[in-house]
């Protein structure tokens, strides 16, 4: 999976993921209401509303990206109807050509984390027949509980060929409370990459691992630290654009090769519509001005790599 998601960038020239991280006031009205209208403003009409939104978002920019990163948490809280919402999505993205990251963060141990990797990644057997629950190309998973989180993830990425985003130095602003501690004189992250670089090194695709790493782009002085240490680790990078992250802080998140590392934008792009620089598209034609932001940030990405150069 990581050498499709590296074909994929080179096809676009665009290392970007965009966040479906659809919040209802994310949704125009006009879209609101056109599903209200039909299931009432209930669960089932929030989660039809989300998918229209997203299905849009989806048509306007999927020939420009090679990747879409829902967040799993946004359709959580609309109960069953979201969820069913959230694989609806995963299901239209891979109909669309695009490599599918869930962004579920799951942390767990044993038989537990194996059901997470089972229901994300893998197949769950029901008689004698076998079954993809969520079907993501990746997921993201939390490693504060050690290898026993870890591996029955790995085990089933290997099975079936996809891959993980485990969270190193993340973007949030509170990050540092537990990831910065000194351990031994070197910062918890630290030591966390070494690890996610081990890993790494015992599932390789052709040039990188398909055990990634997730790094906010806030912390570029960290993301330096950690390209170093894990030089073969494809990094996810949130924090762009909405969070303060712009192209020239990220240039050190790439190797030498132009690769290894994959910048996401959520509101940022989803909610385009809703920033002043795009506030001449109107809600009425949301999905054009995320299409214009997808272009905008391929373009500041781009032009800082190549002032790196």
């Amino acid at each position: 999976m990581i050498n499709k998601l590296i074909e994929k960038i080179q096809k676009t020239h665009a290392p970007i993921v965009v966040g479906l991280d659809p919040m209802l006031n994310y949704v125009p009205e006009h879209i609101q209401k056109r599903a209200f209208a039909e299931y009432g403003e209930t669960l089932e009409g929030a989660a039809e509303a989300i998918w229209q939104f997203n299905k849009e978002i989806v048509d306007a920019t999927y020939d420009l990206i090679p990747a879409v990163k829902p967040q799993v948490a946004m359709y959580e809280q609309f109960g069953i109807e979201g969820v069913k919402a959230f694989k609806k999505t995963v299901d239209y993205c891979h109909e669309k050509g695009l490599v599918v990251i869930g962004d579920v963060k799951r942390g767990d141990i044993g038989s537990t984390s194996e059901a997470y990797a089972v229901g994300h990644l893998g197949k769950v057997k029901v008689g004698s027949q076998q079954f993809a629950g969520f079907d993501e190309d990746f997921a993201t998973v939390n490693p504060y509980l050690g290898s026993d989180g870890i591996k029955p993830f790995i085990k089933v990425c290997k099975e079936e060929n996809k891959g993980l985003f485990i969270l190193v130095k993340t973007s949030n602003s509170s990050s540092g409370e537990f990831q910065d501690r000194l351990i031994d004189g070197r910062p918890l992250y630290e030591w966390v990459g070494e690890q996610v670089d081990a890993w790494g090194k015992e599932h390789m695709g052709d040039s990188y691992s398909y055990i990634g790493a997730v790094v906010g782009a806030t912390y570029p002085e960290q993301g330096k630290v950690l390209r170093k240490l894990m030089p073969k680790t494809f990094i996810l990078v949130p924090g762009y654009g909405a969070q303060g992250g712009r192209g020239k802080d990220l240039v050190h998140f790439f190797n030498e090769d132009g690769l290894g590392a994959i910048i996401n934008s959520s509101r940022g792009i989803i909610a385009a519509y809703k920033q002043e620089a795009y506030a001449q598209f109107g809600s009425q034609n949301f999905a054009e001005a995320s299409r214009q932001a997808v272009k905008d940030m391929i373009a500041d990405i781009d032009g800082a790599l190549q002032a790196a150069k």
